[in-house]
């Protein structure tokens, strides 16, 4: 029996909102994608959550549920 391949969408689901709301504790908004990347790491988020955060496509960032819908809903 073989492991699933797992393709750039199913990565999104190794990280789930909890990990990234205590990542952007403290967030103040509107902000950018790089002042979320580095308060996520002060927040001592995991590599997945900042790696996530960086590579959102959009640079300037409204309010949480606009990260949430960028990183789990595509």
């Amino acid at each position: 029996m073989s492991l699933p391949q797992h393709n750039a969408e199913d990565a999104m689901s190794d990280v789930n909102p909890i990990e990234v709301q205590q990542a952007l504790k403290g967030a103040s908004y509107p902000t950018d994608r790089k002042t979320l990347t580095d308060l996520a790491k002060k927040n001592n988020a995991s590599d997945k959550v900042v790696d996530k955060l960086s590579h959102m496509k959009t640079e300037r960032i409204e309010g949480p549920d606009q990260v949430e819908k960028e990183m789990f809903r595509g």
